[in-house]
């Protein structure tokens, strides 16, 4: 019976030196890499797209965004629990910032029926442009309830009128031309950060269409001064 009893003692030490082991080789695996997101593909075209100018070019500067805004962190808020807290998902990020993924899909959208430049690419040298600016304010998923959320984006958005160095007789500069403020949400199919990332791409993508009516129509109004 002594025997037996220390087979047993020596078999329950052996189960208990094998689950600590399992349990360290576990606390040594690295943690799961977060899931990384961006707009997807975008509209595929069939065939090259047509550049010359059925609208006016339009120059694009870079897209400003706040500093929560700076990281890739895919962000929520509990509007019923505390709205002025920005937080993030832990496993999921953006492949960029998001104003450099909203800028990305502007020249996308916008260079569908227009040419559409950088600043910097010194194109327009010699005669005057229109410029877009973009600040980028919100973009981030709003949780109404715990099981009820939507993509929120908001921006304020400027059309600025370039003139080059002796154009006219003056000086470079230029000139405010309009500006509106945009806002626009999405509901979220899921409360999660895939049911976001997919609200947020919805919004941008609305948000980009009102956007591009609103430059048609500044346009419109100046051309027929």
């Amino acid at each position: 019976m002594l025997a037996a009893c220390a087979h047993s003692i020596r078999a329950g030490g052996l189960f208990v030196f094998v689950l600590l082991g399992l349990s360290a080789c576990s606390s040594l695996q690295a943690p799961a890499r977060p899931l990384v997101y961006d707009f997807g593909p975008g509209a595929v075209a069939t065939e090259p797209t047509n550049r010359m100018a059925r609208l006016p070019t339009l120059s694009l500067a870079e897209v400003d965004a706040g500093a929560a805004l700076d990281g890739t962190a895919v962000l929520y808020r509990l509007a019923y629990a505390d709205g002025q807290q920005l937080r993030p998902y832990a496993q999921a990020r953006w492949s960029m910032p998001p104003a450099q993924l909203l800028r990305q899909r502007l020249r996308e959208q916008l260079g569908q029926r227009r040419a559409v430049l950088n600043l910097s690419d010194g194109l327009l040298a010699g005669r005057a442009s229109l410029t877009l600016h973009v600040e980028l304010e919100e973009f981030s998923q709003l949780f109404e309830a715990a099981d009820r959320s939507s993509g929120l984006v908001r921006l304020r958005a400027t059309l600025g009128h370039v003139r080059p160095e002796g154009a006219g007789g003056g000086p470079a500069g230029e000139r405010l031309v309009a500006q509106r403020s945009f806002v626009v949400q999405r509901p979220a199919a899921s409360a999660d950060a895939a049911g976001g990332v997919r609200a947020l791409t919805q919004a941008s993508d609305a948000l980009i269409e009102e956007l591009e009516q609103w430059i048609a129509q500044v346009q419109q109004a100046a051309a027929s001064r």
